[in-house]
């Protein structure tokens, strides 16, 4: 899924030079043993979204205005650092940046065509309801003694 030695990273339809990606490696939190002290295994990824050449201009647009909230000046940064291997954390976290544009940069949904109800069904629904109110008011119990 993740070329770490080719140029892209590329996930659907998402593909983005492996040079505009910036990577950063520091040592995880939580246990991990004598290991912990001397592995830089989390990763933080960035990528710089609002100077990219590698996406489409309406893409670029539409990533933008998805992601408002995630980027700082026009980046957007994830972090991975459950696996112990920095390799694997190097994965996780193209992969989760190839997901995470993929749902940014992907086409908004149809607008809905509302549809009819058919007659006979609402027809059924009130005879029901007329029905049901027939029944309860037979049991008030006025005509009983």
């Amino acid at each position: 899924m993740v070329g770490m030695s080719g140029p892209y990273v590329v996930r659907g339809s998402v593909s983005l030079p492996e040079a505009e990606l910036m990577w950063r490696f520091s040592r995880s939190s939580g246990p991990g043993g004598q290991h912990v002290n001397t592995s830089d295994s989390q990763v933080e990824l960035r990528f710089d979204l609002a100077r990219t050449e590698a996406l489409p201009e309406v893409w670029k647009a539409r990533a933008l205005e998805r992601l408002a909230g995630r980027l700082v000046d026009g980046v957007v940064t994830v972090r991975a650092s459950e696996h112990r291997s920095q390799w694997r954390n190097r994965e996780t976290a193209a992969v989760r940046l190839a997901a995470l544009l993929a749902e940014a940069t992907a086409p908004p949904p149809k607008p809905r065509r509302p549809t009819r109800i058919p007659r006979g069904i609402n027809e059924r629904r009130l005879r029901e309801k007329k029905q049901r109110s027939q029944t309860k008011r037979g049991r008030d119990g006025r005509d009983w003694g």
